[in-house]
């Protein structure tokens, strides 16, 4: 038997998991799905001339910058401009995989189509149509989940439109203590807009829609709504904040005009 005991333990293997399955429905017909709706610009092949950049470009960026190499993108049938646009993930230092869903309930069972790729591993979920200013925000949180190994780490953000959004409490640690969907009225500042966990949440994910009656007319489950229950379980849930600006979710006409104006050069 060989002796083990001064070897040094492999680390969690990191997986980007993002979701792309919904419909737009706020936004009406679109030419593209609005994950790759362009939005600005990045430089071309010989760094002169600009092309359009994709929406979920910003997120990739963000992905390889924090050493995650491979993610999976679960898509719906029929967004097949998705793949077309992103490819293999080479242009951005990733390899990419894709996984074809016929519908989707919500994001929570979006998430759990790729359980069978993730289960073991450490999962950084992004959303590909929120776009934000944090360029090494997947950085601190994967560096808080390896100090303190918490079961997930929240990414925080100022919450400027609470009844669109989860709201989020956290204590004088950065313990999670409860998260609010959408609600009215709240005192609560900040939501979340990306995560890293560990396979113990993406187990109890799992284990949690498998047991959960299939009622048609029920009321739209929500990541939140997963990440809260787990917190009621005794998971242990920290939030970080990662930026001081609230992310801009393109996912209504107001929203989408807003990030193609930021994010277009001014001509002088």
């Amino acid at each position: 038997m060989s002796d083990t005991r001064n070897q040094k333990s492999t680390p969690a293997k990191i997986i980007g998991l993002i979701p792309a399955a919904g419909r737009a429905t706020r936004l009406g017909p679109l030419p593209c799905s609005k994950e790759i709706y362009p939005i600005g610009f990045r430089p071309g092949p010989d760094d002169q001339e600009l092309r359009p950049k994709a929406a979920g470009h910003y997120l990739l960026e963000k992905m390889q910058r924090a050493g995650i190499e491979r993610a999976y993108i679960v898509l719906r049938t029929g967004k097949w401009d998705i793949p077309a646009c992103f490819q293999d993930g080479a242009a951005v230092g990733m390899r990419l995989g894709y996984l074809v869903m016929d519908k989707s309930d919500g994001v929570p069972y979006t998430l759990d189509h790729a359980y069978p790729f993730v289960q073991d591993a450490l999962v950084a979920l992004g959303f590909p149509d929120i776009l934000f200013s944090a360029d090494d925000a997947f950085v601190h949180l994967l560096e808080h989940q390896e100090q303190t190994g918490a079961d997930i780490v929240l990414g925080l953000f100022p919450g400027d439109q609470p009844h669109k959004t989860d709201m989020v409490e956290v204590d004088e640690r950065g313990a999670v203590r409860r998260i609010l969907i959408k609600p009215g009225k709240t005192d609560l500042r900040y939501t979340w807009g990306i995560a890293v966990w560990s396979p113990a949440f993406t187990h109890f994910m799992h284990e949690f829609l498998a047991s959960r009656p299939a009622v048609s007319d029920a009321p739209e489950l929500h990541a939140g709504d997963i990440i809260h229950a787990a917190i009621q379980t005794g998971l242990l849930v920290h939030g970080v904040h990662v930026s001081t600006h609230p992310y801009l979710d393109i996912g209504t006409p107001e929203n989408l005009a807003l990030a193609v104006a930021r994010y277009t050069p001014q001509s002088s």
